[in-house]
């Protein structure tokens, strides 16, 4: 072997001209990220004139994973078909321009480059090592399984740092700014290093690396690892209300700084999540994988424990949820992840956006993961293809019924509701920070002949409600709802009957988290009145801060469920409403023009709405592109109604339009949200 020298004497892996053309070059300009399917250059600088066939051969030996798990021969003879990599050179004075080209379905990962530089008759000359580079999937190439075929989405779905997540209740939703933050420094390394902690990457690391090229693989494999019930995942998850050993879920804005703190930590989990912040980050790193994903909110999100596609819920008289077995819930939202993928594992007519849920609720071979899962095979009910379509099928699908156990064991069906799960699916827009209703890609419209159809075909009977006809009727309504505030609920008997009707009313509030924890009981009352027939009674519960304001969740959230008892056991009714109450908002200003490196400074002003003082006051800012997640203590205890002004100052750090992100936290107070937009400029 010839001393290097001889013949390279240096590389150019040209980052800023590759990462531009591959669409990277947000993610870094220093380093090489490239995307499968699409050629890049690589600059050798020679001692002489560059080696030219036929007295040498190039080639290029690529090595992918820790210990070299994959290997691949580059030469410049170009191969048919698009799982081959090949290079074409062309020489200059001192200088060979190389440029690679990789197949639409090599495995994605950080590659180290070596050039070979070998005689006519094959003997080793030199060996160069060059560099590394990432490779990524490519929704831009047409032989890539991410293919989408439409620049506005891509824009959005890979390029976009800055989300709108949806929460609240189907009546009352409200956006929640995220910042996935997928082209921040060091996130892609940390992407890889996630996926390199997988259980399967660390049991057997070279069929792991193989199975890199499929997107349904690593999608899974993202799911699965997002969260931490099985393995070295990322976020824990909590839903009780103690999070005094973390961070409590509401307090995220984005995803970047969980990200860092669980690879800082030595992949140690991040406490704590719960479904937005598991979708949240998901969609973070999938979109910087380079597979389109956006997040989905389902309102009135069912979770089936028995598999039965029916939610059944019960009651005693008294209003106390009885438990038999394990127990099914409605959430009032649930947040997955959607990506756009083919199915090549499926029958044809199943590829597009395909559902992946890394919230750990039901286990999938033994994980607690969920999906892929085609969308189109929801709204068709074709709930026997892969993977756990039978499950998402019931979050947005399901029926409600609701039963009474009397004390001597009989039960009764109080209701039963077969349009109330899956509401408002909702999504981004592409076109802005406007919602889009996404309902119809998952079924058909409620009630329809073919909704019933589609039901019956995924193999649960339409059930119907027993009994005779009933003629007392319950409705529930409320004011604006104002977190600090009293506010009534009006509770409504009708009776649509011939003759006085006695029946017993009993009103119950309690203080739950979105997905149906109680967490404490607000108030309770019962009455034993007669309805007038073809007349209406009220019954008005009057919610005071003094009955609420100790036990309300993180989430602001008030459930109201009414029974009504007929004497004559005829008419047994329940309904329930959420009420969320309505949030102060925190006025975020940008002073002056913001450009790269330049110091800008931001006002945050908060005003407390509650009639108790606030302490332990936080506020968290961050923002991609503006500056890393820093706190801002609050000055002191906040009085009733007093007003208070932080400032924070940061060095933008690149250019372009901005979203800088604020959450503030109290004792008696969280998940208080401000944003405000920046453009900024080029130095």
């Amino acid at each position: 072997m010839t001393d290097r020298s001889e013949v390279f004497s240096g590389v150019d892996l040209q980052c800023w001209t590759n990462n531009r053309a591959h669409r990277t070059e947000e993610m870094d300009k220093e380093r090489l990220l490239v995307r499968r399917g699409q050629p890049f250059t690589l600059a050798l600088q020679c001692t002489g004139a560059p080696p030219q066939p036929p007295k040498h051969r190039l080639a290029l030996v690529l090595h992918l994973g820790k210990e070299s798990e994959v290997v691949v021969k580059v030469s410049d003879s170009r191969v048919w078909g698009r799982s081959q990599w090949w290079l074409s050179q062309q020489g200059a004075q001192c200088e060979l321009l190389l440029t690679v080209h990789s197949p639409a379905d090599a495995p994605v990962g950080l590659y180290s480059m070596t050039v070979v530089l070998l005689s006519p008759d094959g003997q080793l000359q030199e060996k160069t090592p060059v560099g590394t580079f990432y490779l990524l999937f490519n929704p831009w190439c047409k032989d890539d399984p991410v293919y989408l075929p439409d620049e506005e989405q891509l824009q959005e779905y890979i390029l976009n740092e800055n989300g709108m997540l949806y929460q609240g209740s189907w009546d009352h939703i409200r956006t929640l700014p995220w910042n996935f933050g997928q082209f921040e420094k060091d996130v892609v390394d940390i992407c890889f290093e996630i996926l390199d902690n997988s259980p399967a990457a660390l049991k057997n690391p070279e069929v792991d690396m193989a199975n890199r090229a499929d997107p349904v693989y690593v999608s899974r494999t993202v799911t699965a690892m997002v969260n931490a019930n099985d393995d070295r995942g990322v976020v824990s998850g909590r839903w009780d209300g103690d999070y005094s050993d973390g961070v409590v879920p509401t307090r995220w804005t984005g995803s970047v700084p969980i990200l860092r703190r669980w690879s800082e930590g030595g992949a140690r989990r991040v406490r704590y999540g719960q479904c937005w912040v598991f979708s949240g980050v998901a969609c973070t790193v999938l979109r910087c994988l380079g597979i389109p994903s956006r997040c989905v909110t389902n309102f009135s999100s069912a979770h089936d424990t028995d598999g039965n596609l029916a939610i059944d819920c019960w009651f005693n008289e008294e209003l106390e949820s009885v438990s038999l077995g394990r127990k099914d819930m409605i959430w009032n939202y649930h947040s997955w992840v959607e990506s756009w993928m083919d199915r090549e594992d499926l029958p044809k007519g199943y590829d597009g956006w395909q559902v992946l849920d890394p919230t750990p609720q039901e286990r999938s071979d033994g994980v607690y993961c969920c999906g892929p899962c085609p969308v189109r095979a929801i709204k068709e009910g074709e709930v026997g293809l892969k993977y756990d379509a039978t499950f998402v099928f019931s979050e947005v699908n399901a029926d409600l019924a609701t039963w009474i156990v009397h004390p001597d064991g009989q039960r009764s069906q109080a209701s039963l509701n077969q349009g109330t799960i899956g509401r408002n699916i909702s999504t981004k827009s592409i076109y802005g920070e406007q919602r889009e209703d996404i309902t119809d890609h998952y079924k058909y419209p409620e009630g329809s002949k073919k909704e019933r159809e589609v039901y019956e075909k995924a193999g649960r009977r339409v059930a119907q409600l027993n009994g005779a006809e009933q003629r007392l009727e319950l409705s529930i309504r409320h004011a604006e709802a104002v977190h600090g505030t009293d506010f009534d609920v009006i509770v409504e008997v009708r009776n649509t009957g011939e003759e006085d009707t006695p029946a017993r009313l009993t009103i119950s509030s309690n203080a739950v988290t979105y997905n149906s924890l109680h967490l404490g009981e607000c108030q309770k009352r019962s009455a034993n009145l007669t309805v007038p027939a073809q007349k209406a009674l009220k019954e008005v519960l009057r919610m005071r801060y003094d009955h609420y304001g100790s036990c309300v969740s993180e989430h602001h959230l008030i459930r109201v469920t009414a029974l009504l008892l007929a004497n004559n056991h005829h008419d047994i009714i329940l309904q329930e409403v959420n009420i969320p109450l309505s949030m102060p908002q925190l006025v975020v200003k940008v002073l002056g023009e913001a450009v790269v490196s330049r110091r800008v400074t931001a006002h945050i002003t908060f005003t407390n709405p509650l009639p108790v003082p606030l302490r332990g006051g936080v506020f968290t800012v961050e923002g991609a592109g503006l500056t890393r997640a820093k706190e801002i203590p609050a000055p002191g205890d906040i009085s009733p109604g007093q007003e208070v002004m932080v400032k924070i100052s940061f060095r933008p750090t690149r250019p372009g339009l901005r979203k800088l992100l604020v959450d503030f936290d109290t004792d008696r107070l969280r998940d208080v949200k401000g944003t405000a937009t920046v453009i900024v400029r080029k130095k």
